[in-house]
């Protein structure tokens, strides 16, 4: 009877014990997240605003970002 006990709970740790012990082994080997998205500051109230969120404007022969519509006409007018 104890050796089936001991069977038991030795499996018992493997099927819980081994997939956590392999889990930060995977972590550590994915490779890096590229990040696409960036703060882009607005030149009209001084704020950052990540980009795929921002207003688009252009200006000066390059592309502006604002926080808002609102921004984007008071640089404009």
């Amino acid at each position: 009877m104890r050796v089936v006990l001991l069977l038991a709970v030795v499996v018992l740790l493997l099927t819980v014990v081994v997939p956590l012990l392999r889990r930060p082994i995977a972590r550590g080997s994915r490779p890096p997240v590229a990040v696409n998205d960036e703060l882009v500051k607005d030149p009209v109230c001084q704020t950052y605003v990540v980009r795929s969120r921002a207003v688009r404007g252009r200006g000066a022969g390059s592309a502006e970002y604002f926080c808002s519509e609102d921004c984007a006409r008071r640089h404009v007018g």
